[in-house]
């Protein structure tokens, strides 16, 4: 089964990564470089508060706070940690180069989700994918499509990998039944999302920042300590892209194509541009204009590429690459961060820990927002309680469900989900190009 899934995966992303590359450059061009003339302004609209008119049932921030949510998890700990350990150092420059590339790609999703978005029977904002395929472009069959992988997806990469992840680090550090911790997880998340957007919103705003900057300060405390490798730690990243990398004690040694390959794919992972999960939390923001919070949503995929920068230099710069865990294998994964942190601070692996349990939570519950709108587009808005209900339980016995397989059919949804989302894009991308000369047109007024 492992070895079936595993094809199947390598057959939906391998033509999948050429296409979401294609789609963030071409965009890149229409739009002119939005993502490089406009990023502090954009930074400013996120983290600043000003006038927010237009409907809506969240602000700009906590819009990008609950997408951040989603987006920042397990994946910009271990994630990153897997890329390096596949792909050499190298690897990180290429995910740097797909996440710049791909916030033109968010941007755009953005636009669309408030252009086509509607209100539903319950007078909160809809939007998505599915909304602006079949608004858009009457193309009703692409919209369920979308709508159902993205439900799929839900319980595999938003629910199941995070929690057990989650069970797995706090039993692995602090010892306790797995049993328990998804219990807490599966009422905590069904305590947030009987409030709906207004309630994940509020905690995701609260959590969020918080997290992110626990995390990222202990990654600046080890790069400091170290801070004389950091020269070196940077000559290897940019060497090692173009040329790959030579093996250093376990790690066998990486290609260039290798390293490109774990690049791409955890820059796509990790700040899920084009996934077309963003631009749902995207259409619940307060907006005068579409353009506005695109810029907003435009800023997740950098946020959430400087949280995996910093894991990546801490690695780097602790020379952990190639060592050899307490198990005999070779470090990958959150292991390796853990290995990183504890190198320079003293108990450093429980920060790690911790950033995987708070990014691991913030994950279930962004998630579990998107599923329910793609839910509710399938099958209405009486479906969402039952929708809720489902996914708490989920919760629960995922901490127990073995990751491999789950893995494997995350991989297979998000490409199925992606691929929806991204024609959507190219066949409206004069829609993007025609509300962005508007807002920009309307603010220089």
């Amino acid at each position: 089964m492992e070895l079936i899934l595993s094809q199947i995966a390598s057959w939906v992303w391998k033509p999948l990564f050429v296409i979401l590359i294609g789609t963030g450059l071409y965009l890149t061009v229409r739009l002119r470089g939005v993502q490089f003339s406009k990023l502090l302004f954009s930074l400013k609209q996120a983290f600043t508060r000003h006038e927010e008119g237009g409907e809506g049932d969240i602000s700009h921030f906590q819009a990008l706070m609950t997408a951040l949510a989603a987006t920042i998890g397990i994946g910009n700990i271990a994630g990153v940690a897997t890329a390096v350990a596949l792909g050499g150092l190298g690897a990180l420059f290429w995910l740097w180069v797909t996440s710049l590339i791909g916030m033109a790609t968010k941007y755009a999703e953005a636009i669309l989700a408030i252009t086509y978005r509607i209100v539903d029977d319950r007078n909160e904002m809809a939007g998505g994918p599915m909304y602006y395929i079949q608004r858009g472009l009457g193309w009703k069959w692409l919209a369920i499509a979308f709508a159902f992988f993205g439900c799929l997806t839900t319980f595999f990469t938003g629910n199941i990998v995070q929690s057990n992840s989650i069970a797995s680090a706090i039993q692995a550090t602090f010892g306790g039944n797995v049993w328990v911790t998804g219990l807490v997880l599966a009422i905590c998340t069904g305590l947030v999302l009987i409030g709906g957007i207004k309630s994940i919103g509020g905690v995701t705003s609260f959590l969020v920042p918080i997290m992110a900057l626990f995390y990222i300060l202990g990654s600046l405390v080890v790069i400091a300590l170290r801070i004389d490798q950091v020269p070196h730690a940077l000559v290897e990243i940019f060497t090692s892209a173009f040329t790959g990398q030579a093996a250093v004690g376990g790690f066998a040694g990486s290609t260039l194509m290798i390293a490109v390959q774990m690049g791409v794919s955890r820059g796509i992972f990790s700040n899920e541009s084009g996934l077309g999960t963003a631009p749902i939390a995207a259409a619940a923001a307060k907006t005068d204009y579409p353009g506005r919070q695109a810029l907003v949503s435009m800023t997740g995929a950098f946020l959430s590429t400087v949280v995996c920068t910093f894991t990546g230099l801490a690695i780097a710069v602790t020379h952990v690459l190639g060592e050899i865990g307490p198990d005999g294998r070779v470090l990958n994964g959150v292991p390796m961060t853990i290995a990183a942190f504890d190198a320079v601070i003293p108990g450093g692996g429980y920060i790690v820990v911790l950033g995987a349990i708070l990014f691991g939570y913030s994950t279930i519950v962004g998630w579990a927002y998107y599923g329910e709108k793609c839910s509710e587009f399938l099958f209405g808005t009486k479906s969402i309680l039952w929708y809720r209900l489902i996914f708490s339980i989920v919760v629960f016995f995922g901490v127990a469900i073995p990751l491999e397989i789950v893995w494997l059919l995350a991989d297979i949804a998000n490409g199925l989900m992606a691929l929806p989302n991204l024609i959507g894009i190219l066949a409206l991308s004069a829609v993007v190009v025609r509300q962005t000369q508007k807002f920009f047109k309307a603010i220089e007024e």
